[in-house]
């Protein structure tokens, strides 16, 4: 099946123009005309790619100095009414994103099967629906990093400038140099640097937030998955980046590791 673009598919009537916006007439006009200089047809498996190449003109988006930003949203051991001690990694989800184009080129995804405290509390599985048998399933810490390690080296590179992306400072500030201490592990020197999105979010909006979902409800964009889901965390986080971009954000460093 080939899909014929004519004249009279991009005029649009008083109420077709009350359904669509300008740009997306404006990014089918512009398919037409290159239609027209190359006497081709556009399949329909391609069509949803050239809109989503055009997209990124019809927006406030700048330059940004890496290649790609890794979104990262650990979940942890926890309780409701006490610190639990030591804490420990069970999901440790990334999302690879080129910084260009904004979309998800690759997934990183383990569930961590805790030492200290093996038996995830209530209160932990209410909070992150993940649940015993996941935990129990997962692989040791060490061989996770191992695995994070390889996955950078071959799906993002070295050789590659990237950025963390975290909805705070504790995930690389706090946790993973904490359980890589107790495991003996020296931090990846790579994870010594990242960005805070609640920073760009503030600056942006002129609004302090404590978590994601404010984000969220400020830059009205639907909350997917289910919240405290690492995975899912990861790809409202992606969410919330590519609406700041598209807000003429450009994102640096917010902090680092000594």
């Amino acid at each position: 099946m080939r899909l014929k673009i004519d004249q009279t598919s991009l005029r649009v009537s008083s109420n077709t123009g009350d359904r669509l916006r300008g740009e997306q007439v404006v990014c089918f006009q512009r398919l037409y005309k290159k239609h027209l200089a190359t006497s081709s047809r556009v399949p329909p498996r391609l069509f949803n790619s050239h809109l989503r190449r055009e997209s990124p003109k019809m927006t406030n988006r700048i330059p940004q100095d890496f290649d790609y930003f890794l979104v990262l949203d650990f979940e942890a051991t926890c309780d409701q009414e006490r610190l639990i001690q030591p804490q420990e990694i069970i999901e440790f989800p990334v999302l690879k994103i080129n910084a260009s184009s904004y979309e998800i080129e690759s997934t990183f995804h383990e569930f961590i099967k805790p030492v200290h405290h093996p038996t995830l509390t209530d209160f932990c599985t209410r909070l992150t629906t993940i649940s015993q048998a996941e935990v129990d399933n997962g692989k040791s810490f060490h061989t996770v990093m191992h695995l994070f390690d390889t996955w950078i080296k071959k799906e993002v590179g070295l050789d590659k400038k990237f950025l963390f992306i975290t909805c705070g400072d504790w995930d690389l500030k706090t946790m993973l140099p904490s359980q890589c201490k107790i495991e003996n592990i020296q931090v990846p020197h790579y994870c010594d640097m990242w960005h805070n999105i609640k920073k760009s979010y503030s600056l942006k909006t002129g609004v302090y937030v404590k978590g994601m979902m404010p984000m969220l409800t400020g830059l009205k964009l639907q909350h997917i998955g289910t919240h405290h889901r690492g995975l899912d965390d990861c790809k409202n986080i992606a969410n919330i980046l590519r609406a700041l971009a598209d807000r003429g954000c450009k994102f640096q460093p917010t902090n680092y590791n000594e």
